[in-house]
């Protein structure tokens, strides 16, 4: 890779990509971006995150480069990993070309857990959740039923639609038809304790979380998208529910 093809705009905007797609707030994105712009020299980097893109300039009146974000996930290793690459950079450490390849090597990664492991964690944290509420040991077992059910049942459906909306309410759906047939059929002391925990691997508690620092940080319209977004996503959890009670009323 040449130095010509390396320049500042790209590494800021490709460290913003990465944090921003791994769940990162925006205010921190932008921070970021311009410790970044300003190590290389650069005195009044323009950076601006939203949720689904980013804007960033050089300087005041320098041309403007925008770059689109078109999917999200929780990564929070990512966003680590670039925070450390970027402390190394703010202290002179990192020629551009270096910096770059580094963070095409870091955007490239696979998940840090496999789709199998993550499952395996969300039927654990389900039937965990359940006795943290109150259940009793006669409600773990099909709450951990259901909540492995409904999250591997929200991926499938997320990569086939890619409407994330409908891929959590068809997962909250199966939760409610897993732990209702369980119930019905003698498993579980709770109807009510086996579907709260099941339903927790799909809360969205770290979008909630990163809506309200945004919004103390001043980030209106990233805070209110956000806040947006979880609120879909808890409405869409209810009414997969909900849908469930309303057909088979237990």
């Amino acid at each position: 890779m040449s130095k010509q093809s390396v320049t500042v705009e790209k590494i800021c905007l490709l460290a913003g990509k990465i944090m921003l797609a791994s769940g990162a707030e925006t205010y921190r994105v932008e921070d970021t971006m311009d410790r970044i712009a300003q190590s290389y020299g650069v005195e009044n980097p323009q950076s601006y995150a939203t949720l689904t893109g980013l804007h960033f300039s050089l300087d005041y009146t320098e041309s403007s480069y925008f770059l689109r974000i078109t999917k999200r996930a929780t990564d929070l290793h990512k966003i680590d990993d670039v925070n450390q690459l970027s402390r190394e950079i703010v202290a002179h450490q990192l020629p551009l070309e270096t910096a770059y390849h580094k963070l095409k090597t870091l955007e490239k990664n696979v998940p840090t857990f496999s789709l199998s492991f993550q499952v395996l964690a969300a039927t654990l944290v389900s039937g965990c959740f359940s006795l943290m509420f109150g259940g009793t040991w006669a409600d773990f077992l099909p709450a951990c039923l259901a909540g492995s059910i409904g999250y591997s049942t929200m991926i499938l459906f997320d990569k086939m639609i890619e409407i994330r909306f409908l891929a959590e309410f068809i997962g909250s759906s199966f939760i409610g038809l897993t732990a209702a047939t369980c119930f019905l059929l003698g498993f579980g002391g709770s109807l009510e304790m086996i579907i709260i925990g099941a339903v927790m691997p799909l809360v969205p508690g770290l979008p909630i979380t990163n809506a309200i620092r945004d919004l103390m940080a001043g980030h209106l319209v990233s805070g209110v998208s956000k806040g947006i977004e979880s609120l879909l996503t808890a409405v869409a959890i209810g009414a997969g529910i909900a849908m469930v009670y309303g057909f088979f009323p237990v």
